[in-house]
């Protein structure tokens, strides 16, 4: 009849009701459409009396033609019934997973010396990498490089010793217990000395990096004086990140049934879920305390480089019920002066505007309590541009047609 658009006459051989399907070759192979309970009556009458009693609705109706549809992001689909639990609707700041930052510590008391350009924050670093030094030579009590060459030396001149005692003893100027007491004090200056060369050279320590990752926070800056054991800087592989939300008291018994996620960034519109990113629920706390009278809960998710460590988001905590509900897409809805409508396909060309009394909300799923049944199908994308075309007030005379 137009494009896109076809018109069938069928003249079925048996009286009853039956599956109409329309096989459709294409450049893709086959596809099938199969529309269920289609009912066959005896006579042209008959079947036109039906008719008048399952005529569209024409109030609150809106003509939105195939044509406007393939023009705009249009999508309509059934609402699901099923499980439904409770959601809890919090924020969560995203942190690191412990199994990927570590904070590298200095090794001895000096002075930091900076390398150019290696010490900013989130730059990326390898295994091995020195990223800094941490000297003495300055400082008149406590010098490393002083502490350094009288390990050396302690080493060279027990190594000396040691082996002109074995000389001695294979001359029995020198008995086995000698070389033995001779022996022990070699080893120990050489193990002494090998383990402040392996981690020190004789100017200082030259802290590098444990593992391959990105600096996440650097405590120290160039001539910063330091002591042994504190905190220099610390490195992140962002593999992982670990969510910490909370929650108010009163949701302490939904908790464990705490089941998956919905997630998105402030000021943004996306929602991930948890499966999505590969995550899982870690912990929840089991009390509050004096200072936070909220609940932590923890969860884990693969850091897919949209989300950044150190910043918040807002996150749908959902629980498992066994009770199911009706649910559809959130974008489905249209809110007017805190009223909540849905669009319903009457036919592929005609939509209904219908209010409905809304649930729980996850984020990317909201519950229907009242308004349509499973069996509606509601149109989940494009639903503002119908409203738009409803505010011309016309109405196609042949939008009650099934095409």
């Amino acid at each position: 009849t137009r494009r896109g658009i076809y018109s069938f006459d069928i003249v079925p051989q048996a009286v009853g009701k039956g599956t109409l399907t329309f096989e459709i070759a294409g450049e893709e192979g086959l596809t099938e459409l199969v529309i269920p309970e289609v009912t066959v009556y005896s006579d042209l009458e008959e079947a036109h009396e039906a008719s008048l009693l399952n005529k569209p609705p024409v109030t609150n109706t809106t003509f939105f033609s195939k044509e406007q549809s393939w023009k705009i992001d249009f999508a309509s689909e059934l609402p699901v019934n099923g499980p439904f639990g409770q959601v809890i609707k919090s924020t969560a700041i995203i942190k690191s997973a412990p199994a990927d930052e570590i904070i590298v510590s200095a090794g001895t008391r000096g002075i930091v010396a900076d390398l150019p350009g290696k010490l900013l924050e989130g730059r990326d670093v390898i295994k091995g990498e020195i990223l800094l030094t941490i000297s003495g030579d300055d400082m008149a009590e406590n010098n490393f490089s002083v502490k350094y060459d009288e390990a050396r030396n302690n080493y060279e001149k027990s190594e000396t010793d040691y082996n002109r005692a074995k000389e001695l003893v294979s001359d029995k100027i020198i008995s086995d217990k000698e070389l033995l007491v001779i022996k022990n004090q070699y080893d120990n200056a050489k193990s002494a000395f090998e383990n402040l060369r392996k981690n020190f050279t004789a100017s200082g320590q030259n802290v590098t990096a444990p593992l391959s990752g990105s600096l996440r926070e650097v405590y120290v800056k160039n001539g910063t004086f330091v002591e042994a054991g504190q905190q220099l800087l610390s490195i992140s592989q962002n593999k992982k990140l670990v969510l910490t939300a909370s929650v108010p008291e009163k949701y302490l018994s939904n908790l464990s049934s705490l089941k998956t996620a919905s997630l998105r960034k402030l000021n943004d519109k996306r929602v991930y879920t948890l499966e999505e990113l590969e995550g899982k629920v870690l912990s929840y706390g089991k009390s509050a305390n004096s200072d936070n009278y909220l609940i932590p809960v923890n969860l884990q998710i693969t850091n897919t480089g949209v989300f950044t460590p150190g910043t918040f988001i807002e996150i749908w905590l959902k629980t498992f019920s066994e009770k199911n509900s009706l649910s559809i897409s959130e974008s489905a809805i249209v809110e007017e002066q805190g009223v909540f409508f849905v669009y319903v396909q009457v036919t592929p060309e005609l939509f209904e505007k219908r209010e409905v009394i809304t649930g729980n909300s996850d984020g990317i799923r909201i519950e229907i309590l009242k308004g349509i049944t499973e069996n509606e199908r509601i149109v989940t994308r494009g639903a503002i541009l119908i409203k738009l075309a409803q505010s011309t007030g016309t109405l196609d005379a042949h939008s009650g047609h099934v095409h």
